[in-house]
């Protein structure tokens, strides 16, 4: 049932079909066998998965066409498919989609030559893993308040400072780095700058140790003087901060989707085992406190979906989405903890065991209510925008 998504109220292309099927193929026999071992590994990279995502270009799906993407460039596609990888495994299913962060700026602000020289390379067998570097250690959602600098010299730009927690840090090739031309101010201040690994002055921290989501590395990155040329400032000065905010709105409604995709995987774990085991001569899903429970996770799954849908078609139709993309990274964030947290509770001790997937998920939901804006981020964006209407 939760694999049955709503076509009766938002019908489906063909073209959209055909990509679920692939993506919900890919998620059963190449990812979820895996999960387990790269969650284990820790801080290694998983590039063989990586290899066979470009492969099938799942690591591209949203590039235009034009730059060899697979031309899903519509939020609503995009979280379609975020939700079919995620329900494979919330961690990989985020690092095979991170290239959708890294290029959603460069679209946004890009010249033709920068998308030519920027978005192409990802689309390539060899592609490479690219990033956003954003967070600072006293920084975290309140972007605006950044310290990383950029000071023009002849011919372009020297960054100085220091970026934490960044996604696929040290492992990328690309860069997409903000920073502030203009330390006098706050959103106007931020500029965005595209920067390949290998920069002199580029250098990284050691892989994080998480508490979930290991797929995708995590790392400091720090600047020392790190040259930039004018050709690979991202848009005008000042500009980065509303490229951002575009960027994050996406990115919110896309997390909304890994989420539920996780929540409804957690809930299919438990449905499936509430089926099999017996407790007091029958199965336990016919106890009144786990059906209940099972209920509420399905019903969870469903609302968090169809707040995400609302999100991305606000966004696809040009509309004012900020608040329902909060709304929905929120709805969805919280009920995949909850859902996770179900989970462990209709499995009792094999879900708190590691012989199955409902603890790693469960660290894994943890970060949606963190990343891109904690849930009391959400919630004050959210009621910002009450406020004015």
């Amino acid at each position: 049932m939760l694999r049955d998504l709503p076509t009766d109220l938002v019908p489906l292309t063909d073209e959209q079909h055909a990509i679920i099927e692939l993506v919900r193929t890919f998620a059963e026999r190449e990812i979820r066998p895996i999960a387990r071992a790269v969650d284990e590994a820790d801080t290694e990279v998983p590039w063989d998965i990586w290899r066979k995502g470009t492969e099938v270009g799942i690591t591209t799906f949203m590039l235009p066409e034009e730059y060899g993407g697979g031309g899903f460039t519509d939020a609503f596609s995009q979280c379609l498919v975020q939700e079919e990888l995620c329900a494979g495994d919330a961690g990989l299913g985020n690092f095979l989609g991170s290239t959708g962060f890294f290029a959603h700026p460069v679209m946004e602000l890009g010249t033709e030559d920068q998308k030519q020289r920027w978005l192409t390379p990802l689309a390539a067998d060899d592609a490479p893993l690219s990033c956003l570097a954003i967070t600072e250690p006293a920084v975290g959602s309140d972007a605006a308040s950044m310290t990383t600098r950029a000071e023009k010299v002849p011919g372009g730009y020297r960054l100085y400072g220091q970026k934490t927690w960044i996604s696929n840090g040290g492992a990328a090739e690309f860069y997409g780095i903000f920073a502030k031309t203009d330390t006098t101010q706050r959103a106007k201040g931020v500029s965005a700058f595209l920067v390949r690994k290998g920069a002199e002055g580029l250098t990284f921290g050691r892989p994080m140790k998480k508490m979930g989501q290991r797929a995708m590395v995590n790392c400091e990155v720090f600047m020392d003087g790190v040259f930039v040329a004018d050709e690979d400032r991202l848009g005008d000065e000042g500009q980065g901060f509303y490229g951002l905010m575009h960027t994050f709105d996406s990115s919110r409604a896309i997390l909304g989707a890994a989420a539920t995709g996780c929540a409804r995987a957690a809930t299919e774990l438990a449905l499936e085992y509430a089926q099999q085991r017996e407790q007091f001569g029958k199965p336990i899903i016919e106890h009144q406190a786990v059906a209940f429970r099972l209920a509420d996770m399905a019903t969870r799954v469903e609302t968090s979906r169809l707040m995400v849908w609302r999100a991305a078609k606000l966004l696809d139709a040009g509309k004012d989405a900020t608040a329902a993309c909060a709304q929905a990274k929120l709805v969805a964030s919280e009920a995949a903890m909850f859902c996770t947290w179900a989970a462990i509770q209709t499995l009792g001790g094999w879900g708190y065991s590691r012989e199955f997937l409902a603890e790693k998920w469960m660290r894994d939901a943890k970060l949606e209510e963190i990343e891109e804006g904690t849930s009391d981020i959400q919630r004050l964006v959210i009621s910002r925008h009450l406020a004015r209407s």
